[in-house]
């Protein structure tokens, strides 16, 4: 179709009206400028998942009825926005002539004593709720109340009701180091970069030493991990660090048993077993093709137990109690299913799966919590255990100078049968799972089997799980990465049954959940990035700045109609990269890996020599962009094959040609590893995140002299700005 807006007629049919109301998008623009509009049915569904009835025309009107009705005939929304240092106004709904009051219970539970005045308005919008007429009036919230998480107070005649009152700073400010200059860091995924003391994976450990080496022998000043959330307690583990089972707590596969306090209480006999127990994984860590995490997990859970029934001193006893308090009913529900997947297997979903079966509430899982208190006590010890040793490793860097250490990476969702889903199914939509619309990576759309979060129960309760979230993850780095941060504005749904491609974007609260971002942010003087690649409304890239946020810029991405754009021309806040996980490192691009990866995969839609065709024309225009900026000379530019290394080395002296405030080095990149770490639109047909750290020959790079390598050095000196 030829228009790329919905007509007056579709615009008036009540069904979209409702979506509409619902904050569902009836319509769409794709990748490729390409118009869509959404099935009824599928609208009907989306619907569906966020609990409202449209199964016929009867249903659209009383949803309607009764949506509007609820949002007039409260006095205040249930969560509410200040920006910190501006005067605000709450919206109030009140009679004709009714005058509300309002007070404020802060953060800390104390009074706030400023004054909030009425404004009464002037009484044009009106709205019928029931039998009588209701009007907006508001109260106005001064420019003086601190930053937190509060309690707003409405009175209007006889009635109160509460609201959440986040209170946040406009924008994150920038690091004094980023104001007047830009601060280098490395990307790594940590599982991959094993040492010789590494059980065949990169543990929280080699974390602690790769930050304090980065900094002593590089001069970087953060490194961005892949996502460290939690995962299954037994094998086999999901390899995807992108589909965890909590957000909100940590992976515990990664603990170092050496490294953990209890372990210098052993005797001889306990030191032996777990010494035979290392020695049986140790050679993984020279395996070069592919890791072995459940190998890993195998033997190292084996150690953890023995250090766990070692017992504590009295005072470590006390700090395991206290993480337990504090870290409160998201370790519940993480040891709980932990648990229950220990004693009665994998959840799935089957009908007869624990998961279906029971609930957080259900006898049987009562039951079984008081039959093994040792296992239950186990898995919340575990997780005491991961936090203090990622908790150290961010300490020892910020100890060794850097400024930001590590930068965590927050996926977009949590697997949909994990314990945050299984222990908290109130917050996520039920019947949709987030995914992507097609695009020219992936032609028939992306579905991520996440659920995704309500954005109804997250305003309803204050926004309280996305806000502890990114507390928790801030309490683990300096920075945070927000994978896909277009969901924080618009999420894309996939109803059950559904294809990817045959969906709806959803919106959210972006202000609410930027400033619940900000104020975080500024609590522990950090950073946040927020990944917005792909089909990204312009309108978030000026958003995220305006908050503060920084976004991506990749080099490989940074083009324009065939044509790559000066790194000069790249936007001041952003992180730059030369690629991404999903990209091969910079010597499998120039040597055409991701089009024979493809091919091999059966990932084409057409010939491969129309993808080749059309991979060599944008190395070429990158080349080209290298040359016109003179990050390189003719003589590389004809000779491309003869000098790759040159061509890397160029593409990363560009990103410092950027105004970007964060520039990012692959460790992949540095050594000559040419496999990617993650194929799109594959499962086990490629190894994905499976892959260990290697050479250009193919040899597998240890973290014990990775800096002393004469090709990291050279990159490290390119980061640094030295010619």
């Amino acid at each position: 179709m030829s228009e790329r807006t919905e007509s007056e007629e579709r615009l008036a049919r009540p069904l979209v009206q409702l979506a509409k109301l619902a904050g569902i998008a009836t319509s769409y623009v794709g990748m490729s400028h390409d118009y869509h509009e959404i099935d009824d049915d599928v609208l009907i569904a989306v619907l569906a998942a966020l609990g409202i009835d449209a199964s016929n025309d009867a249903a659209v009107k009383q949803s309607t009825k009764e949506i509007l009705e609820e949002r007039h005939g409260r006095l205040v929304a249930p969560t509410v926005l200040h920006n910190v240092g501006k005067e605000s106004h709450v919206l109030v709904n009140v009679g004709a002539t009714d005058v509300p009051s309002a007070t404020i219970t802060l953060e800390n539970g104390q009074p706030y004593q400023g004054v909030i005045l009425p404004d009464a308005g002037d009484g044009s919008i009106a709205h019928m709720v029931g039998d009588h007429f209701v009007v907006t009036a508001s109260v106005v919230i001064p420019a003086d109340l601190p930053e937190g998480y509060h309690t707003l107070h409405v009175t209007v005649g006889d009635r109160t009701q509460d609201a959440t009152l986040i209170s946040a700073p406009s924008k994150v400010e920038l690091l004094d180091e980023m104001k007047h200059g830009h601060l280098w860091g490395w990307m790594a995924q940590l599982y991959s970069l094993r040492s010789s003391k590494s059980w065949g994976v990169g543990d929280f450990e080699d974390l602690s030493n790769l930050l304090v080496e980065a900094k002593r022998k590089t001069g970087a000043d953060f490194t961005l991990i892949n996502p460290v959330h939690a995962a299954e307690p037994v094998s086999p583990l999901t390899p995807s660090p992108y589909l965890p089972i909590s957000r909100s707590l940590v992976n515990f596969t990664y603990i170092r048993p050496e490294s953990i306090e209890e372990y210098r209480l052993l005797g001889a006999e306990s030191l032996d077993e777990i010494r035979k127990l290392f020695e049986s994984v140790e050679p993984l860590n020279g395996e070069a093709k592919m890791i072995d995490r459940d190998a890993m997990w195998h033997a190292k859970m084996q150690a953890l137990w023995i250090i766990f029934k070692a017992g504590r001193t009295t005072a470590r006893q006390r700090q395991f109690a206290d993480f337990c308090a504090k870290t409160g009913e998201d370790l519940e529900a993480y040891a709980t299913w932990c648990l229950c997947y220990d004693k009665w297997g994998a959840a799935s979903d089957e009908p007869n799966n624990w998961t279906r079966r029971y609930t957080k509430d259900s006898p049987e899982v009562k039951a079984l919590r008081e039959q093994f208190p040792d296992t239950l006590n186990f898995y919340r010890w575990l997780e005491w255990i991961a936090t203090e040793q990622l908790d150290r490793a961010q300490r020892n860097a910020r100890a060794a100078g850097m400024r930001i250490g590590v930068m965590a990476d927050m996926a977009v969702g949590v697997h949909p049968l994990g314990s945050e889903a299984w222990w908290y199914p109130e917050r996520f939509a039920k019947g949709a799972t987030v995914g992507a619309p097609p695009d020219m990576f992936n032609q028939q759309g992306q579905d991520w089997s996440q659920p995704p979060l309500n954005p109804i129960a997250l305003e309803r309760t204050g926004y309280k799980a996305y806000r502890d979230m990114v507390h928790n993850m801030f309490t683990h780095a300096g920075a945070v990465r927000i994978d896909h941060i277009l969901g924080l504005f618009r999420l894309w749904w996939i109803p059950s049954g559904h294809k990817a491609n045959d969906g709806a974007y959803v919106h959210y609260d972006s202000d609410v959940m930027l400033g619940i971002l900000a104020l975080e942010a500024s609590r522990a003087d950090g950073v946040v990035v927020g990944e917005d690649l792909g089909v990204v409304p312009e309108y978030v890239a000026s958003s995220l700045s305006s908050h503060g946020l920084l976004g991506c810029a990749v080099e490989w991405f940074e083009q324009f109609d065939g044509e790559f754009r000066a790194p000069a021309d790249w936007r001041e806040y952003a992180l730059a990269s030369v690629n991404t996980h999903d990209l091969p490192p910079a010597a499998g691009y120039l040597e055409l890996e991701h089009v024979k990866l493809r091919e091999r995969l059966g990932l084409l839609e057409g010939p491969k020599e129309n993808f080749e065709r059309s991979a060599m024309a944008e190395q070429n225009a990158m080349i080209k962009m290298l040359l016109d900026n003179g990050y390189i000379d003719q003589e590389i530019a004809d000779h491309r094959e003869e000098h790759e290394a040159d061509i890397i080395a160029a593409q990363y002296r560009a990103l410092n040609g950027s105004p970007c405030k964060l520039l990012a080095a692959s460790i992949t990149d540095a050594v000559g590893e040419k496999r990617t770490q993650n194929q799109p639109g594959t499962n086990n047909e490629y190894p994905n995140w499976r892959i260990p750290l290697a050479d250009a020959e193919g040899n597998a790079v240890k973290l014990d002299d990775m800096f002393d390598r004469a090709d990291v050095k050279n990159l490290a000196a390119i980061m640094r700005g030295e010619k």
